[in-house]
């Protein structure tokens, strides 16, 4: 699947003619401490290799991949260059310049305008779609089971209603 991934990428910038890739590098996410469970995801989760892939198959179709530090990219303005304090949903709005915009957007803006290796921003101008339409993830999704529970847990229909009905009485 990272082959897959890797190949559509860059076959998608072939038919761009990119000549060079700006990819955020969230190895800088590996360090936080998450919970238990999420802490195993990312130590099982192969970036390094993904990454890999990516470049090679980028190198073969003369695309250069520069990896970018994602640090504050969505946490910065692009219009004003400043620091915003993290937005609670998805849009970004600057108290500065009132700029305002989807998060992810401005984060993938920022990268693309990123020197290599994760230098300074670069003034640049940040041209964001107006209306932003994304899919959840989900059961609606080709592949998507049924949605995963602790099997420790009882199921649903297995639980006692309540209040608990009335139990005949019996008599000695």
């Amino acid at each position: 699947s990272q082959h897959e991934a890797a190949r559509q990428v860059v076959s998608w910038a072939v038919e761009q003619r990119v000549g060079v890739l700006k990819v955020g590098d969230p190895r800088s996410v590996l360090d936080m401490d998450a919970g238990r469970r999420h802490n195993l995801r990312l130590r099982q989760w192969q970036i390094g290799r993904l990454m890999q892939v990516l470049e090679d198959k980028a190198t073969q179709a003369g695309i250069t991949v520069h990896p970018v530090n994602e640090r504050g990219t969505s946490s910065t303005c692009p219009a004003c260059l400043r620091r915003v304090p993290k937005p609670r949903g998805r849009t970004l709005t600057c108290p500065h310049c009132a700029f305002s915009g989807h998060r992810d957007l401005i984060a993938a803006a920022i990268i693309a305008t990123r020197t290599p290796g994760g230098g300074p921003t670069t003034p640049a101008a940040v041209v964001l779609p107006e209306v932003v339409t994304h899919r959840r993830a989900g059961r609606h999704l080709p592949g998507a089971g049924q949605s995963r529970r602790d099997p420790r847990r009882p199921h649903a229909a297995a639980r006692i209603s309540w209040p608990a009905e009335a139990r005949p009485t019996t008599t000695r």
